[in-house]
């Protein structure tokens, strides 16, 4: 007969007392849990562990022209005095703050874990991994208020408008006018040089567009209708990719509800991350210890007028 541990003596390493009768699923149910920054934003993977911050340049040309300063740079075979182009190089720079987590066990507890098929050091890990993607995840969507940090929903160059009415209120064509109109605002932003291709909305309205039919055949949900029937489909030619994200919930003036037009692009919008790394095991007594690093960076908008947002959806 296996040996077998009351709850109260090893309930931390997963060891419990079974009963005869009793049918206990080996199965390990983690918690519920939701991460979609992967989905959201690419990468910037060129920080390293050594870096204390990330930077990038926007760079602003200015030529006056002639003889109109606000004309073509017209010259002439006499010409003696010829306008030149100035350039100004603007740097924008965010800190790479590092992050870590110590994992620890005894070497009973991890006998007694391993000897009922569910280890301690597997669980802590995935537990650790839990913890690392929860952060990174609430660092993307609306970074760190300690740290000052904004993210993807909430950066402060980005000045939201508001809609004229909820979505719940609204009829499909006051639905699609409002998402035209935050993708004209940020197409208007960019002095006509890019209409968004993503939109993230809260779960609730993502439902409210899902379930919502359009078509007098029954066939076609708003959502889907959407995709291919504003200016972001007949501008890029591919359709608008609509997804729900639950920080997007109140997180606009007053508690509204927002949506934000971005393109998914690091060359407009990425996140710098420095993937996690480790120490080698170290040993304290029968303690085993080892520790996790890495480091999160914040949004960096590199052209920040792609971006829009609208509350009150």
């Amino acid at each position: 007969m296996p040996m077998t541990f009351d709850q109260a003596t090893v309930d931390s390493t997963g060891a419990f007392l079974v009963h005869e009768l009793e049918r206990l699923d080996q199965t390990l149910n983690l918690p519920l849990t939701s991460q979609t920054w992967s989905r959201d934003i690419e990468l910037r993977e060129d920080v390293s562990i050594a870096d204390e911050m990330s930077s990038f340049t926007n760079t602003t040309f200015a030529a006056a022209g002639t003889p109109n300063a606000n004309g073509k740079n017209w010259i002439n075979q006499l010409s003696t005095a010829i306008a030149g182009l100035n350039v100004d190089i603007a740097k924008t720079g965010f800190p790479l703050e590092l992050w870590g987590m110590e994992l620890g066990w005894t070497v009973v507890e991890l006998a007694a874990a391993a000897q009922v098929g569910r280890p301690i050091d597997t669980q802590k890990y995935d537990g650790m991994q839990l913890k690392w993607n929860m952060d990174t995840d609430e660092q993307v969507y609306i970074g760190d208020a300690v740290k000052g940090a904004k993210g993807l929903l909430n950066l402060s160059q980005v000045t939201p408008t508001n809609a004229t009415k909820t979505w719940a209120t609204s009829t499909p064509d006051e639905i699609r006018a409002s998402i035209n109109q935050v993708l004209s605002n940020a197409w208007v932003r960019s002095a006509y040089s890019k209409v968004p291709e993503d939109l993230l909305i809260p779960p609730e309205q993502y439902s409210f567009l899902a379930s919502t039919i359009v078509s007098s055949a029954g066939n076609q949900s708003l959502l889907t209708y959407l995709e291919t029937n504003t200016i972001a489909f007949h501008q890029n030619g591919k359709p608008l990719n609509i997804r729900p994200v639950k920080w997007a919930i109140g997180r606009g003036v007053a508690n509204a509800d927002r949506m934000v037009a971005y393109t998914n692009d690091k060359k407009f919008v990425r996140f710098p991350m420095v993937p996690l790394q480790s120490v080698p095991i170290q040993y304290r007594g029968i303690y085993q210890l080892v520790t996790y690093y890495g480091k999160l960076g914040a949004v960096e908008p590199v052209y920040p007028e792609t971006l829009n947002y609208m509350d009150g959806i």
